[in-house]
């Protein structure tokens, strides 16, 4: 496995050029509830609280910050909690739950950025904002659902849910049966200049959450909401390209991006330039379940400003920070220059 020495900071040449770099950062919704965690919002309010320590590194870095968190075991919750009251109140629909997270993983997180950036005597204030998400009513998703959400079932309850309500379920790795919905690209997001006013007014904001809530444009102008669910990653690289980011960084569950992962001949990828990510991408070597939309995302971001994607864990990121840990995924200039300088 390939080793790389200590690198210089990665965000060391962006100081020189403006006074205080913006980055998006973007976590998946595990960072609030793991898989052995009970979810009760005291539980979860204590992941918010781990979240801020590590989100006000930025601050202490002179970065401003926009914050995009993962929903993905909450809208689970909701959707549980749905099934169960069922009976009593009528179940909502997929965007809901993708707003109801949203607000409630925005007061969480803006809770704990407040209580953290009070005691670190940094007096910032924290907007956490609803997100509407354009999507195209066209998009192949919606013709071929293909993205699990919520509890599963059992065969019987499926098919009366399919039969009563609609929903397309699919049989998941011999564990029951689940519904399944699209999960459209990322259009235009709405919204995009308030976040801009309150970061030049030097606010931490918290946008995107959950990839968005998921609209469509009417032929009259006017917007509705769908059954969606839009990646995250995708919806981060789209905000970091509107607001012109200095860096874009994507936290997932390993320090580095590997080719080959889980095999013998894994290999750390430090540095990932842009044609070469490409390459590895079509090639199969990031998963579409895992790696592959963050991947991607980082392709778009590259290709569209010719900046850094940093890709890390959240035990690592200060040291990814520091070059000593991470991948980065550059444009192929950068990333024959970092090559060369070993």
């Amino acid at each position: 496995m390939r080793r790389a020495g200590k690198r210089q900071p990665i965000v060391a040449d962006l100081r020189l050029e403006i006074a205080r770099p913006l980055a998006v950062v973007a976590f998946g919704g595990n960072a609030l509830l793991r898989p052995e965690d009970h979810g009760t919002v005291e539980q979860q309010l204590r992941r918010a609280e781990d979240c801020a320590g590590w989100l006000v590194e930025f601050v202490r870095r002179g970065f401003d910050l926009v914050v995009v968190h993962g929903n993905g075991p909450q809208v689970g919750q909701v959707l549980i909690q749905m099934e169960e009251a069922a009976t009593k109140v009528p179940p909502g629909t997929l965007d809901f739950a993708v707003a109801q997270t949203e607000g409630s993983m925005g007061y969480l997180l803006e809770l704990a950025l407040r209580n953290r950036l009070e005691a670190e005597r940094m007096h910032l204030e924290v907007a956490a904002l609803l997100t509407l998400v354009v999507v195209d009513a066209d998009d192949p998703g919606f013709r071929e659902p293909s993205k699990p959400v919520g509890p599963f079932f059992s065969r019987y309850r499926a098919e009366v849910l399919e039969r009563e309500l609609g929903w397309r379920m699919l049989e998941d790795s011999g564990r029951g049966w689940r519904k399944v919905v699209a999960s459209p690209l990322p259009l235009e997001i709405l919204g995009v200049g308030p976040v801009r006013d309150l970061l030049g007014r030097g606010n931490l904001v918290i946008a995107g959450g959950g990839g968005g809530v998921p609209v469509v444009r009417r032929p009259d102008g006017t917007v509705a909401g769908v059954e969606a669910v839009i990646d995250k990653d995708r919806t981060s690289a789209l905000l970091s390209r509107e607001l012109k980011a200095d860096l874009f960084i994507i936290l997932t569950g390993v320090p580095r991006v590997m080719k080959n992962y889980g095999k013998k001949n894994q290999e750390e990828l430090p540095v990932l330039g842009l044609s070469e990510a490409k390459r590895l991408l079509a090639r199969g070597q990031f998963p579409p379940g895992s790696m592959g939309p963050k991947i991607e995302a980082a392709i778009d971001f590259v290709a569209a400003t010719g900046r850094r994607v940093l890709i890390t864990d959240i035990e690592h990121l200060s040291a990814a920070l520091e070059g000593e840990s991470g991948t980065l995924i550059v444009t192929d200039q950068v990333a024959r220059e970092a090559a060369r300088a070993g």
